[in-house]
């Protein structure tokens, strides 16, 4: 038997003196008037005065009819000192049967030992929840006056499938996924303030767009239809600004049906707000007002740190148009060239162009391939080709462009943003030539939307549209380098 299988083996044997002591492992509530930091904080008020806390036990240390634990909460953790003396037979013969992982309350004093660590004298021990698994314990101690943290959970994979237990012994990790609320409640704020609406629009589509996306397929039994889960909220959102609202905007769950690295993930949350009788260029300022303000709300700064790169966040943000963005760093022009030329220079490139590509395909590979990752400091590339972007309006000075924008930060985009396409006519053009890509074999190619033009054609104002990333952006702001850190559940294969 694996040492795994005997330590469950001992609590299990744990768990059944409990009961034949008449003790409910697994009580109902607890009333608890205090947090770990809470106390900590209020020493001086609460010094010698009875409090309750309640969490898990950490760390364990008895000294015959004695003890010192830890107990962790989700504001940190607190020393609690026990004494048979004090407590009795029966709570000491209860404390003797718990585990490292066990979850307990506590009433008692509030006092600091000679060592001067804040701590609880325990009064009364109750068992709140007998954890049956040991968990992976991350020892510490103090070299130097420095932390040295011994055997880690730091196995990427395990901590992903495990996220209860990354949590548990990471507590750093939890500081990301507060950052992460804290982040989304920041921009929530932004837009409110300028009385925009949150809406929630459809998960389940009976036609998915508003990207360029392979999507997720299911089957609606009742109904007896195909339905697809959304790849970007873009095409309903739009339905409501033609209905008459004005502004509105949604945080919500997309699907996309592509590969898994450490910026992509299948599900993902995004923000997408769309604002009439606005056009790109006042997304652009809104946009580097919006992420630099959340920035100084949540870490206090607008200068950050990512990757050991310092990152100022501070507008004006650099435009740079997309072809001259191409230019610069390859030395090739490829403003003019048609198809046949984009796709020889690609080969040149020593990009292998699909036979599938069409032109706008061939320059986001270029630009992902030579600009996107040289692109450090907060940069909005503008003006891209009508082939890349079939929901964005033509440029009003070169009909060959769109009026759209990435926000690009670190190497990687975090958004995407147009002045709105609303006329019908040529919406319905853009979307025949995504079904000729997709007759090429292009299966990330755009659908025609029927129902979406005929909303078009009852007259949609001009309007300004913008995506935002939301893991992306957390991963920006918290340093974080793969997805799957800021994401609490990530998708991963079967174990």
């Amino acid at each position: 038997m694996d040492e795994l299988n005997q330590l469950i083996l001992q609590r299990r044997d744990k768990l059944e003196k409990l009961h034949k002591l008449g003790i409910n492992p697994y009580p109902y509530h607890f009333d608890r008037t205090h947090t770990s930091q809470e106390i900590i904080d209020q020493f001086q008020d609460l010094n010698e005065k009875g409090v309750s806390v309640a969490g898990r036990i950490m760390s364990n240390r008895q000294m015959g009819k004695a003890a010192f634990f830890h107990l962790q909460d989700m504001k940190g953790k607190i020393q609690v000192y026990l004494k048979k003396d004090e407590v009795g037979d029966t709570e000491f013969e209860l404390y003797k049967l718990l585990d490292i992982g066990d979850i307990v309350g506590i009433f008692g004093k509030v006092f600091k030992t000679r060592t001067g660590e804040i701590s609880i004298f325990c009064q009364k021990l109750e068992l709140l929840s007998k954890s049956l698994r040991p968990l992976p314990i991350v020892k510490e101690k103090i070299e130097d006056d420095h932390k040295v943290v011994f055997d880690p959970f730091s196995d990427k994979e395990l901590r992903y499938r495990q996220r209860y237990v990354d949590l548990v012994v990471n507590p750093h990790v939890r500081e990301v996924f507060i950052k992460r609320s804290k982040i989304i409640t920041g921009m929530r704020q932004f837009l409110d303030q300028y009385e925009f609406l949150e809406v929630q629009t459809p998960i389940l589509q009976p036609l998915y767009g508003g990207a360029t996306a392979r999507p997720f397929v299911t089957h609606h039994n009742a109904l007896d239809m195909k339905l697809y889960l959304r790849i970007a909220d873009e095409l309903y959102l739009k339905r409501l600004i033609i209905g008459g609202f004005e502004g509105v905007y949604e945080f919500g769950n997309d699907f996309r049906n592509e590969g898994i690295d450490r910026f992509h993930n299948p599900e993902f949350t995004q923000m997408e707000l769309y604002v009439a009788y606005k056009d790109y260029a006042w997304m652009m300022e809104f946009t580097e007002n919006m992420v630099s303000q959340t920035a100084h709300k949540v870490l206090g700064n607008m200068k950050i740190k990512f990757q050991n790169q310092t990152i100022d966040l501070t507008p004006p943000w650099k435009r740079l148009p997309l072809f001259e963005g191409i230019k610069e760093y390859t030395g090739i022009d490829i403003s003019q060239m048609e198809e046949e030329a984009l796709r020889n220079t690609a080969e040149d490139l020593g990009i292998a162009a699909e036979n599938s590509w069409g032109s706008g395909k061939i320059i986001d590979e270029i630009f992902g391939e030579f600009v996107e990752p040289k692109l450090i400091q907060p940069t909005f590339i503008t003006d891209y080709p009508v082939e890349m972007s079939p929901l964005a309006k033509k440029h009003r000075e070169n009909p060959r462009l769109v009026e759209r924008f990435e926000p690009i930060i670190a190497g990687k985009e975090i958004g995407n943003a147009f002045s709105e396409l609303n006329d019908p006519l040529d919406q319905r053009e853009r979307f025949e030539a995504q079904m000729n890509l997709r007759a090429k074999g292009d299966e990330e190619a755009q659908v025609l939307d029927e129902d979406f033009l005929r909303a078009l054609e009852y007259g949609m104002p001009p309007t300004a549209g913008l995506g935002i990333g939301i893991d992306r952006l957390v991963m920006l702001l918290t340093d974080s380098a793969s997805i799957r850190d800021v994401i609490f559940f990530p998708q991963m294969r079967p174990e």
